[in-house]
C-alpha cells in the first residue's frame, strides 16, 4: 500500500528553539488503518551504532511542533533517537475528515510509530519506548498494554480521556443520566453534520478567557493561546476537535488491561495539577516492580508541557528511567 503524499513544512516552525546538538528531519509512516502519519525525527549528532528510540505524542489536541517536539528534541540530546508525530487526522498527518479522535486509531498510531522505529537502520529494535503527554499519556499506557515491543513507557501529566469523557472532571458527571444526555446530544450532532455535509467543531481553548475561568483553564489559555505555545495547526490553539469525536471515548475503558503490562511504566504528574488524580488512578492500575510514580513539586498540568518557565519537566529522572529500562 502506498503512503499518502503529505505536504510537510520544511522550515523550523516549532514553539521551542532548535538545539544545534541534534539533527532534525521529517519522516512519514503508515498505520494499520492506512493513514499516513507525519513526524519530526530528532537524532543526536556524532553518534555511532544503533540507538535506543522513542515515539512521542501529545498533548491531546496539540501538534508535534508543541510539547511532544520539545520532549523529543530534549531526549534526543540525551542520547535517544526520537520521533514526535502528529496523530491521525491532525496536524500534518493524513486522514479525513480532519480533527477526529479515536481510542483505537490513536492507540494504533503509537504502534505504527514503533513499526517505523523497528525498521529504522539507526535504531536498536530491542530498545524502544514511548512517551505520551496529557491525553496521550493514557493512550501510551493503552498502547503498552497491547504492544509487547514497547519496553518502557512514560506518561507525563496524563489525562485518561475515557474517564474525563464518561465521568467529567473530578467525576462530577459520573451518572447514567449524564452520559445518556451526552449521547443524545452527540448523535443529534451527527445527524446535523450529515445533513449539512460539514463537521461542527467543538472549539479549542476558550478565548477570550472569562474572568471566572478555573485556574486550569487559565493555564491552558496561557499555553495554547499565547506565543508561549500557540500553533496554527493545533486544534487546542484554534477551533478544536470535531464535536462528535467524543462519542467513541464514551464507550471505551482505556485502562482495562493496564494491569497486564509487563514492561516499565513511569507516570509523571505535577503536584498542583488538576489532572493529578487521573495519573494516580492510572498508576494504581499498574502491576509489577517496574512501575514508578513521580510527582513534581509545585508543578501544574501545563508546567509539564514546556517547563512552565521553571524547568518543571523532570528530564533527568525521565532520562534515567528510560536508560535503565532500555538497556
Amino acid at each position: 500500500m502506498q503512503e499518502e503524499q503529505l505536504e510537510l513544512t520544511q522550515e523550523w516552525d516549532k514553539t521551542f528553539p532548535q538545539n544545534p546538538a541534534v539533527d532534525h528531519s521529517k519522516v512519514t509512516f503508515r498505520n494499520r488503518f492506512g493513514i499516513t502519519l507525519a513526524a519530526d525525527l530528532y537524532m543526536p549528532k556524532n553518534t555511532q551504532g544503533a540507538l535506543p528510540a522513542l515515539a512521542v505524542s501529545g498533548p491531546f489536541g496539540a501538534v508535534k511542533e508543541q510539547a511532544s517536539g520539545l520532549y523529543a528534541q530534549e531526549l534526543a540530546a540525551r542520547g535517544f533517537l526520537t520521533i514526535a508525530f502528529d496523530p491521525s487526522f491532525t496536524g500534518e498527518s493524513g486522514g479525513q475528515p480532519r480533527r477526529v479522535s479515536s481510542p483505537d486509531i490513536n492507540t494504533e498510531d503509537f504502534s505504527a510509530a514503533v513499526d517505523y522505529l523497528t525498521c529504522c537502520d539507526d535504531v536498536d529494535a530491542d530498545r524502544i519506548g514511548i512517551v505520551g503527554i496529557c491525553g496521550w499519556g493514557g493512550i501510551a499506557i493503552n498502547a503498552a498494554a497491547i504492544d509487547t515491543r514497547v519496553k518502557a513507557t512514560v506518561a507525563s501529566t496524563s489525562y485518561i480521556m475515557t474517564e474525563v469523557t464518561t465521568k467529567g472532571y473530578f467525576d462530577e458527571q459520573d451518572s447514567p443520566a449524564a452520559r445518556m444526555e451526552m449521547r443524545r446530544a452527540l448523535n443529534a450532532q451527527r445527524t446535523a453534520d450529515y445533513a449539512s455535509g460539514t463537521y461542527e467543531r467543538a472549539g479549542g481553548v476558550v478565548d477570550p478567557l472569562p474572568a471566572d475561568a478555573p485556574q486550569f483553564v487559565a493555564d491552558y489559555h496561557d499555553y495554547y493561546k499565547t506565543p508561549r505555545g500557540y500553533h496554527e495547526r493545533s486544534g487546542n490553539s484554534t477551533d478544536g476537535w470535531n464535536t462528535t469525536s467524543s462519542l467513541s471515548w464514551l464507550n471505551t475503558n482505556l485502562l482495562q488491561f493496564a494491569g497486564e503490562i509487563e514492561s516499565a511504566v513511569l507516570v509523571v504528574h505535577g503536584e498542583k495539577a488538576h489532572s493529578r488524580y487521573m495519573g494516580e488512578r492510572a498508576f494504581e492500575k499498574l502491576n509489577g516492580d517496574n512501575k514508578r510514580l513521580l510527582i513534581v513539586p509545585g508543578a501544574s498540568h501545563c508546567d509539564l508541557y514546556d517547563g512552565g518557565g521553571k524547568n518543571a519537566i523532570p528530564f533527568d529522572e525521565i532520562e534515567a528511567f528510560l536508560k535503565e529500562h532500555l538497556r
